[in-house]
């Protein structure tokens, strides 16, 4: 008979090499002599003391304070790793020196952890649930017949009362029908008083509110031709158009269109570019919850609390929720899709793949990356599958898949009807960029396709990219703290899986490069690789990750140290961190980002503005025009900031004369630059006059040239922009 405390021999641990899945005894047993256990697992002596040996007055050894000085090296290590990787003016960074020293943070966090010094918190236990899958017919039939009429009816690309309200009924009738019932139970999963957790809870809802929505009319200040594009499909939307795709620009799935269409309706906002970040803005803060409910199912609460904290304040989410395009969405739909699914497959309850299947479901009518979406369902299923041996968990296993795609799918419904009937505009935005459909790959695409991964995996320490209305150019995506940590808790969470076996923490590394494919399947537009707003789902498992990282760090030390003192270190020492990550992270924000994006965007608020004050005064909104120049301002973005969101300002120069006809009084909008037209304009009006705008951002001053009812009517000062006074210019 094989002796159990035996130490596995050569051949099981070859085997367990080629069935990594599988938990097989690569390590002794923790209750061998000197056995490490599974990481995070409590060792006992074997023989403990008897209590009755010991006397009334013999006193208790006094505790030995060991300092997890790994864990410490390994931090310090990778925060100074990080320091190297940011970009500072006029310093070439080496990614040398830094990848040399992640190796060594690596290694002594991986030492850390062989000793039991750091441990991650295990996730909570699977539970057991073998209940039969009994369906009432009556609701699941009706359901399928709702959705089947439905789905004939959307033919046309249109939401209307009686298609949307068959089709909401069928998801209804189809979602109840699989609905498990279960007695109520008592127990309130909310908190029943106030206490420590409450109170963390608030102030992190404080932080975010804070760091999302404080100078959103602000950061950024100006729109780009993508938010003309939006706008005018919101307007179409205000207008009584209820598509299902919107087919301007490329084509848009509708879910942002019909969202900043309420937002202009609730808050009186109108089209405008307060419309769009309101939206977005609701949507980030939705997604803060899900991480801390994706970290607390990975890896417990406290994890679950750090992790929020840090995507709270951290530049990436925060950058891609105020330039209010649809980016957002992405990491709305990714974080209660994993969550989700996630707890359904421990506890086998089939609510779980409902409610993820009507995320997923909704999520393909937001952003085209959440196409990516099921893929990475495939992959959790199928990594829970193959680490479960009993037959049980994997028939539920295939059951919650089969329940997932079915919600999601009535859900799709309206869209996929589109898909049948335009196949190509439906896929023309994805295959643009992953095939030759609109130039020739510059390599081979296997080529392609490896350089792109690279370059996303290392976004969030090295680069994330060039975008600029998305990102700071060519910095990493994470602040120092959370790069480190980032980097720290994939070695801990790797070191985990390989001992405990727990398919969660596989799944977590791998979801990463899943939820970047977006990104890297950019085959025939590299430079746009990687991008923060199309790798934004990955966001999810990143910041979950770190908090694994940061918490079960400052939870080694409190148990090193042990006592109040302990206690009231790690606490310090974590606060510490977190304010540096807070600190950094707004300066990028408020700072670098606020001042690169004016930089880098048109001034076309000031140029709305000038309209309106001419419109208020002597002119009107439709006697005023800005004259076409290459490279220069978006003039559909003109009319939307002056309150015309309907009309495009430009004018070409050679229609110049054209506008004679027109009654006066005239407003010209021209670009210094554009010399040849305000020659043309003083040939065509000599009346008129020139007056130059200096813009609150350097190199972006424009000239008005007014046109007066009469020969005789004096300059009206008040065309400028309220900010600026108005500084006559002789005219050249």
């Amino acid at each position: 008979m094989n002796d159990p405390l035996q130490e596995p021999s050569v051949l099981d641990y070859v085997k367990a090499r080629l069935r990594f899945w599988e938990k097989a005894p690569l390590l002794p047993p923790a209750h061998t002599v000197g056995g490490l256990g599974d990481f995070g697992a409590v060792e006992h002596p074997q023989n403990p003391p008897d209590s009755s040996s010991t006397t009334p007055d013999a006193m208790p050894p006094a505790r030995v304070i060991r300092l997890p000085w790994r864990s410490l090296l390994a931090v310090l290590l990778a925060l100074i790793a990080q320091l190297t990787f940011e970009p500072r003016p006029g310093v070439e960074r080496s990614g040398l020196t830094g990848l040399i020293l992640y190796l060594l943070a690596a290694a002594a966090a991986v030492w850390a952890a062989l000793r039991q010094e750091w441990r991650l918190e295990p996730p909570p236990p699977d539970e057991q649930n073998d209940e039969p899958l009994t369906l009432p017919l009556r609701p699941l039939l009706t359901g399928a017949g709702l959705l089947l009429v439905s789905f004939l009816a959307f033919g046309g690309n249109q939401f209307n009362i009686f298609n949307t309200s068959l089709w909401l009924a069928g998801i209804f009738l189809v979602a109840f029908a699989f609905w498990q019932r279960s007695p109520r139970s008592r127990k309130n999963p909310f908190f029943t008083k106030p206490d420590a957790r409450l109170l963390m809870m608030l102030a992190v809802a404080a932080l975010a509110l804070f760091f999302r929505a404080s100078q959103l009319d602000a950061v950024p200040p100006e729109m780009n031709s993508d938010h003309a594009e939006k706008l005018l499909d919101v307007y179409d939307v205000l207008q009584g158009q209820t598509r299902i795709f919107f087919e301007r620009n490329t084509g848009r799935e509708a879910f942002q269109f019909y969202l900043t269409a309420l937002v202009a309706k609730v808050f009186g906002t109108g089209v405008s570019f307060t419309s769009l970040k309101l939206g977005t803005l609701l949507c980030g803060l939705a997604t803060l919850p899900f991480i801390y409910l994706l970290g607390k199912e990975t890896a417990g609460r406290g994890a679950g609390l750090i992790a929020v904290t840090l995507a709270a304040v951290a530049y990436w989410p925060n950058v891609i929720t105020r330039v209010a395009l649809r980016f957002s969405l992405y990491p709305l739909i990714t974080a209660p899709v994993l969550y989700f699914l996630l707890r359904g497959l421990r506890t086998q309850r089939r609510n779980d793949f409902i409610l993820a299947g009507l995320a997923l479901g909704i999520g393909l009518h937001t952003y085209t990356p959440v196409r990516i979406l099921p893929f990475v369902v495939l992959t959790a299923i199928g990594l829970y599958w193959l680490h479960q041996r009993h037959p049980i968990p994997r028939r539920q296993a295939l059951l919650g898949l089969l329940i997932v795609a079915l919600i999601s799918l009535t859900v799709f419904l309206p869209l996929g009807r589109y898909a049948l009937d335009h196949p190509d505009q439906f896929a023309f935005r994805a295959f643009s960029r992953l095939g030759d459909w609109e130039r020739p790959l510059e390599a081979p695409a296997w080529q392609v396709f490896f350089q792109n991964l690279w370059n996303a995996l290392r976004m969030f320490n090295w680069s994330n990219g060039e975008i600029w209305p998305v990102s700071i150019p060519y910095r990493p995506a994470l602040d120092v703290v959370t790069g480190a940590f980032f980097i720290l808790g994939v070695v801990l969470t790797g070191c985990r899986y390989f001992s405990q076996r727990r398919w969660q923490d596989l799944f977590l590394l791998l979801s990463i490069p899943l939820l970047l494919l977006p990104s890297i399947l950019s085959l025939a537009f590299p430079s746009e690789n990687p991008a923060l707003n199309r790798t934004s789902g990955a966001m999810i498992p990143v910041f979950v990750i770190a908090g694994l990282g940061l918490f079960s760090f400052v939870d080694a030390l409190r148990h090193a140290l042990g006592g109040k003192a302990g206690l009231a270190a790690a606490t310090a020492l974590g606060a510490v961190l977190l304010l540096l990550s807070a600190n950094q992270n707004y300066s990028l924000v408020f700072k670098t980002y606020a001042q690169n994006y004016a930089q880098s965007s048109w001034n076309t608020s000031e140029m709305g503005e000038v309209i309106q004050n001419y419109a208020r005064s002597v002119g009107s909104l439709d006697s005023a025009w800005v004259v076409a120049f290459p490279h220069w301002v978006d003039t559909r973005l003109v009319g939307m900031q002056a309150g015309n969101p309907t009309r495009d300002y430009a004018i070409q120069p050679g229609e110049l004369a054209n506008s004679v006809g027109l009654p006066n009084p005239k407003l010209f909008l021209v670009k210094p630059e554009d010399q040849a037209s305000i020659g043309l304009l003083q040939q065509v009006y000599p009346q008129g006059w020139l007056q130059l705008v200096t813009s609150a951002y350097p190199n972006k001053d424009f000239y008005l040239y007014f046109v007066p009812a009469d020969p005789g009517m004096l300059p009206n000062r008040s065309l400028q922009p309220q900010t600026e006074p108005a500084t006559p210019t002789p005219i050249p």
